[in-house]
């Protein structure tokens, strides 16, 4: 990827964590009941595994893997490290944000277990045309 695609992709990400910043406030979702927001991430998982896909289908055969892999990237390290900041420094809870705020950290997590996997698939099914 070039550095235009590296740098649109991190203001993507940046500016939807800003809005999910936003829309959880005033206790960055903590009002919530676990199972609300249970349903919420398994409400925002296919908006987001259907922006990937749409990002990385067009892809040349043998870079939908590589793609997937960044896409992976921006959408975990970037925003673990906003929310280090946000809920470990400036909320005060250190590490311990991971915990407190699980529903954000399945979010380190997901893209990993989803989007390659997803990109191998994808550059299999064009190798073979």
């Amino acid at each position: 990827m070039r550095l235009k695609s590296h740098l649109r992709l991190l203001l993507i990400v940046t500016l939807a964590w800003l809005l999910f910043v936003l829309a959880g406030l005033p206790d960055y979702y903590q009002q919530y009941s676990t199972f609300t927001m249970l349903i919420f991430d398994l409400l925002i998982l296919p908006p987001i595994w259907f922006a990937v896909y749409r990002s990385i289908k067009d892809s040349r055969p043998g870079r939908t893997l590589k793609h997937a892999f960044w896409w992976s990237f921006y959408i975990s390290v970037p925003l673990f490290f906003y929310d280090l900041f946000f809920c470990g420094l400036f909320l005060g809870h250190g590490i311990s944000f991971l915990w407190k705020y699980w529903y954000l950290t399945v979010y380190y997590i997901l893209p990993w277990l989803i989007f390659p996997p997803m990109g191998y698939w994808m550059d299999k099914k064009k190798s073979k045309i």
